[in-house]
């Protein structure tokens, strides 16, 4: 049966809702990294054209590349004429400025990207990976649908307008996520401030390098604490910005898209202003990291009596602020016994977090250590003694 295995308490009082963010955006949404919890959420499953921000997952698959030691970041890679600056794709294009024939090093490809929101530079990426641009949008929508990315589509690898280009500000978030959790040793490079490419092939491209050297996001200047991710602009479509910062020890990762704001400075400041908003109004409280103890579960038929159980994440909640965590109850819960055998991962119950009878947070309960099963004469005399003595 199930069963509640413990539960921490404390006074609870109820739980108000968010208070409420306005922006011109047309889409807007944030939540707290550590418990995945929505503080604001605005149109968030609208599909939109992302533009440059859709850069974020061409670097997604790049980093896949790179932690699969399939691709270093000293590796040099060709330059083909699609990403010429020369072509007019790129005349009205944020570009590194690049020339055909040349190689460039994979490490300039990715601060290219981040920095200068360099499109030539996704090419040069998505040809190395897959050959051609659009074999690797095909690369691109597998991997947005192996991080929980369902409605998502790419027509390029560089965010131009392009019709099949489309995102929900929810799933960029979704992917900004997974920037920052799978990646801890590349995810660095987003905060970075100022690039300045050192391979100029030609009088115009090194005119052009000496006034393209700042990160067109600018929330890196006004916001202590932020360190990522991408922003985006299209006449169409506005200007659009994923971030995330960390204040006080606790990380926000936020999104707007569609907004008609003038200029990328405006743009930083509306961000600020919806990462604040989540940071002054809401608060949030680790329980457990991933590999902790939770609690012991019994085992039948195990070579062990017990096996113990652990999170897969952080499990955390997040509340108003005014309110505060007066009260919580955590309960983990599980089949008393689990059968063995037991392999480290498999689930094996659940943890949940209610405030006034409500669940605000869930999450798998999975085994931290294998638990084999007993031989056949074990078992046998294991039922007799439960026949006899009832354990």
């Amino acid at each position: 049966m199930k069963r509640i295995i413990f539960a921490f308490v404390l006074i609870i009082m109820s739980v108000p809702a968010f208070a409420e963010f306005k922006t011109n955006a047309k889409s807007a949404f944030l939540i707290d990294y550590d418990s995945g919890t929505e503080i604001v959420s605005k149109e968030a499953d609208t599909l939109m054209p992302p533009s440059s921000m859709l850069k974020l997952m061409t670097l997604a698959v790049l980093f896949d590349e790179i932690k699969a030691g399939n691709i270093k970041l000293d590796d040099r890679i060709p330059v083909s004429k699609n990403a010429d600056y020369n072509n007019p794709l790129w005349y009205p294009a944020s570009k590194i400025c690049l020339v055909t024939g040349q190689e460039i090093t994979v490490r300039d490809a990715i601060l290219g990207l981040i920095v200068l929101s360099g499109g030539d530079a996704s090419v040069v990426v998505a040809e190395k990976i897959a050959g051609t641009e659009n074999d690797f949008t095909a690369v691109m929508t597998r991997k947005a649908r192996e991080i929980g990315m369902p409605m998502s589509t790419f027509g390029n690898a560089s965010g131009l307008p392009n019709e099949t280009n489309m995102m929900t500000s929810r799933e960029l978030a979704t992917l900004a996520y997974h920037l920052i959790s799978d990646y801890p040793d590349l995810y660095p490079m987003f905060a970075t401030r100022r690039f300045e490419f050192n391979e100029y092939k030609t009088d115009w491209c090194r005119d052009w390098g000496r006034t393209h050297t700042v990160n067109y996001n600018k929330l890196l200047f006004i916001m202590p604490g932020a360190d990522g991710l991408k922003t985006g602009h299209t006449d169409k479509g506005g200007y659009g910005m994923v971030a995330s910062a960390v204040l006080g020890g606790r990380r926000l990762v936020g999104v707007i898209n569609g907004f008609k704001g003038k200029g990328h400075d405006a743009l930083a400041a509306e961000m600020k202003k919806l990462l604040m908003h989540g940071f002054t109004t809401t608060t949030s409280r680790v329980f457990y990291h991933a590999g902790d103890e939770v609690t012991a579960v019994p085992v039948w038929y195990g070579r062990h009596d017990t096996v113990m159980a652990t999170v897969e994440k952080t499990f955390a909640i997040t509340v108003d602020k005014d309110t505060g965590i007066t009260g919580v109850r955590v309960l983990a819960r599980y089949n008393d016994p689990v059968a063995a055998p037991v392999n480290v991962g498999d689930v094996i119950g659940e943890i949940i977090a209610e405030q006034n009878g409500r669940v605000i947070a869930r999450a798998n309960l999975v085994a931290r250590e294998h638990v084999g099963k007993i031989q056949l004469f074990a078992r046998v005399w294991k039922n007799i003694m439960v026949m006899i003595f009832g354990k």
